[in-house]
């Protein structure tokens, strides 16, 4: 048989296809996905998903798949130092004109920008923004333990933890994994040690911050927890401490706002069944953590023109506000307008448009090894009859160098 010639103006209508890995895998994460593949394709691209359960196991499928020569069109990160070293080993291609004609360092917080601009380039495109240490509770197990109101500093919080021990419930839903004890720890930080305590540590790797009362104590407040939690805790997933929340048996959850997705799938309703907030006061610092996609070093004009066709799309207003309605989280946009997201969603779009509020999470601070080095610390604290001044040796002697 003959090979019949395809006219060149035939090829050039062909989609852009785009291979994107991402480990958005559950129910509520798939329909968020959608969202962007959805617009992808309609603005004349051809998404190919590849979803791979674990977020470790779909960054180490892109860098092997790098290094052997079969790279993604797009993989999803962590907006974080996750991607530094590939984009210093000149493993990425940059998406600068992207985000000169999206503004990107207009409407982007500071903490983002400083997360995917490395050396000057735009090595990442931003799709959202979670915020790791919200406080999640059950209006229908605050009635039953007599709290009237949202506790307005630590003190309070914890008092309003013993009246929900007391009416027999389990005051602090919570899952025994490292990286929940992270995350619980790190909300402690930032609401009992403050802002700049947190940045000297975390930032500066200041010793003498460290090494200080201040630091000792959220030590100490972080481990008072651990009397609110049950029996069942060690090794819980996050999803099934979030479902002690959902149905009652359970008073609060700290847990990032993905976590309203299982709200959402009971039907629940933010503000009428269930509460939240993400601090205490108007002055409570606001973690800054999210997703991202990057864009795999390539030569080839159709990849490339397939790169930046996404990184518009998933930086575009309306694709952001339809992935976080879904998501849980917020948009990474600051101009956008989140009239349709739900009451914590609207609250956390309130919030972050206030510069002093805005505090990157650890993730962007802390390179991998040390953020896994700070785990280790934390779990050791959290599940062994250790001192208080032990674990910020270990911490210390984690954050040196």
């Amino acid at each position: 048989m003959l090979a019949l010639a395809i006219p060149a103006n035939v090829l050039a209508q062909q989609p852009l296809k785009a291979n994107v890995i991402h480990w958005w895998t559950s129910g509520g994460e798939s329909a968020a996905v959608r969202q962007f593949a959805d617009a992808y394709n309609k603005a004349g691209g051809l998404w190919v998903d590849n979803a791979i359960a674990g977020a470790d196991q779909a960054r180490a499928t892109t860098i092997n798949r790098i290094v052997g020569g079969t790279a993604p069109v797009a993989a999803q990160f962590n907006t974080s130092k996750q991607f530094r070293d590939i984009v210093e080993q000149g493993m990425l291609n940059n998406v600068d004109d992207v985000a000169a004609q999206g503004k990107w360092d207009q409407v982007l917080p500071q903490p983002i920008l400083d997360a995917i601009r490395i050396n000057g380039h735009y090595y990442a495109a931003p799709v959202n923004i979670h915020m790791p240490g919200w406080f999640f509770y059950s209006k229908p197990a605050f009635k039953k333990a007599g709290i009237a109101a949202e506790p307005q500093n630590w003190e309070e919080f914890i008092a309003a933890l013993g009246k929900l021990k007391s009416a027999g419930l389990v005051p602090l839903a919570f899952g025994g994994q490292v990286w929940q004890e992270k995350i619980t720890f790190d909300a402690v930080f930032a609401v009992v040690g403050g802002r700049d305590l947190y940045l000297k540590v975390y930032r500066d790797h200041d010793q003498a911050a460290i090494k200080s009362d201040a630091f000792k104590q959220v030590l100490v407040q972080f481990k008072r927890l651990r009397g609110f939690v049950d029996a069942g805790s060690p090794g819980r997933n996050w999803n099934d401490a979030t479902a002690m929340v959902v149905s009652g048996k359970a008073g609060v959850q700290i847990m990032g706002d993905w976590a309203k997705g299982e709200f959402a799938a009971a039907n629940l309703v933010a503000g009428k069944d269930y509460g939240c907030f993400p601090g205490f006061g108007p002055k409570s610092p606001y973690m800054v953590a999210g997703d991202a996609f990057v864009f795999p070093k390539s030569n080839k004009a159709d990849v490339v023109k397939a790169q930046k066709l996404l990184a518009s799309v998933v930086t575009a207003p309306a694709s952001q506000v339809a992935f976080s309605a879904r998501k849980g989280s917020i948009p990474a946009r600051l101009d956008i307008d989140g009239a349709g997201l739900d009451q914590c969603a609207q609250l956390g779009l309130s919030i972050i448009k206030d510069k002093s509020r805005q505090l990157p999470n650890p993730e962007m601070l802390v390179p991998p090894d040390q953020n896994g080095a700070l785990q280790d610390v934390l779990t050791n604290f959290w599940n062994r009859n250790q001192a208080a001044e032990d674990a910020q040796k270990a911490f210390a002697a984690a954050l040196k160098g």
